[in-house]
């Protein structure tokens, strides 16, 4: 059957779309993120924190569609990325799920029982649950960028060779501390979007500040890490955009600054650094004018040239491997089948905008500022 698009052109669509529901959901679930990371800092009293959770109470369980859209996406169109990096990176993986399972449990049972060390019990919970995703989703990244020790046999079998501690390395490090000031900043920003102003509001935008210049200092220590570092893949054989999906017909070799290379090919990708610094820069102005929209803007701008920043250094590479760089997965190599992206598209086309379309309702319904007069009035806050 004669599809209306050929392969290649389906293969950079669903990368394109997966790096979308990347970015939609670090901004979206980041600021709950980055809530649950600011709540013992920025909130003093039981009223205050009790506040500062409302703020994300009525959107955060919406806003982890994302997530899971993002993990069946990767599960459907790269079926090869999905085997490698949710078997090797299982044990991070299980630490993200345990910390993401132990939020929802804590909004649920915090408010259950009056009692101070219950409730401060379950407001660390919050941190945890806040702090911990952010840092593993960054050290993740960071190891994306260095490359993951696994091979494929000839039978196409992946065969991982690291372990848990070994993906917290100095750069991944780096790349998951920014990873942490990057929400933080994005949660500081939604609190001064959403909460009353007055104490909370002050302090996130204290620590908000701090974050963002954090967030800029990393990024550009990360930046030249990757240019100077010993890391870098780059394609040395003929490429076949159009053939099938197997890794070992690719020719790839490891090269130190490689990853710099598509921005000599194509200019116009400088745009993903420079939003990932100017937008940062914005959020600290917003912040400290008491700009609200600008400071949200402008974090929201920085986390979305952040992660295009690895993408885009990235292509065509999505997963390389330093054990064995000829089983580096790349968008060429690991897709599903022609059939099944074009299926997937048409799904997509669907039901994508229905997703977007609720999701702007609810929030336009539940806009306001979360005030600690309403803890008093509305029985269904948390």
């Amino acid at each position: 059957m004669e599809l209306p698009l050929d392969f290649a052109t389906l293969r950079l669509i669903w990368w394109g779309l997966v790096g979308v529901l990347l970015i939609a959901f670090a901004l979206t679930d980041g600021f709950d993120l980055g809530v649950g990371a600011l709540l013992p800092f920025v909130a003093k009293t039981d009223e205050e924190r009790r506040m500062a959770i409302n703020t994300v109470g009525a959107t955060w369980e919406g806003n982890q569609v994302w997530f899971i859209l993002g993990g069946g996406a990767i599960f459907a169109a790269w079926p090869f990325v999905y085997a490698v990096s949710f078997s090797g990176f299982y044990l991070a993986m299980f630490l993200v799920l345990s910390a993401l399972i132990l939020r929802p449990v804590a909004f649920k049972y915090r408010s259950k029982r009056p009692g101070a060390k219950w409730r401060a019990m379950w407001d660390w919970a919050l941190f945890i649950g806040g702090f911990v995703p952010a840092l593993v989703f960054g050290v993740a990244m960071g190891n994306v960028l260095l490359g993951a020790p696994f091979r494929l046999n000839g039978d196409l079998r992946a065969f991982y060779d690291g372990s848990l501690l070994g993906l917290f390395t100095p750069f991944s490090l780096v790349a998951g501390l920014l990873s942490v000031a990057m929400l933080v900043l994005h949660g500081a920003a939604w609190l001064g979007l959403k909460a009353e102003r007055g104490p909370v509001a002050d302090r996130a935008r204290m620590i908000g500040t701090v974050a963002g210049l954090l967030s800029i200092v990393l990024f550009a220590v990360g930046g030249l890490m990757v240019a100077y570092g010993d890391m870098g893949f780059r394609i040395t054989g003929a490429l076949d955009v159009h053939g099938p999906s197997n890794p070992l017909r690719t020719a790839v070799e490891a090269a130190s600054g490689a990853w710099l290379d598509n921005y000599g090919r194509y200019p116009w990708m400088m745009i993903a650094p420079a939003l990932g610094f100017l937008g940062a820069a914005a959020a600290v102005l917003g912040l400290w004018r008491r700009s609200e929209a600008l400071a949200f803007g402008g974090s929201s701008l920085s986390a979305v040239g952040i992660i295009a920043t690895v993408g885009l250094s990235m292509f065509p590479f999505i997963l390389p491997s330093t054990v064995d760089p000829q089983s580096s997965l790349t968008v060429w190599n690991a897709s599903s089948s022609h059939l099944t992206l074009f299926i997937m598209l048409l799904v997509t086309v669907v039901f994508l905008p229905l997703i977007l379309l609720y999701t702007a309702w609810v929030y336009k319904v539940l806009w306001g500022r979360s005030s600690t007069a309403a803890l008093k009035t509305n029985p269904d806050l948390y």
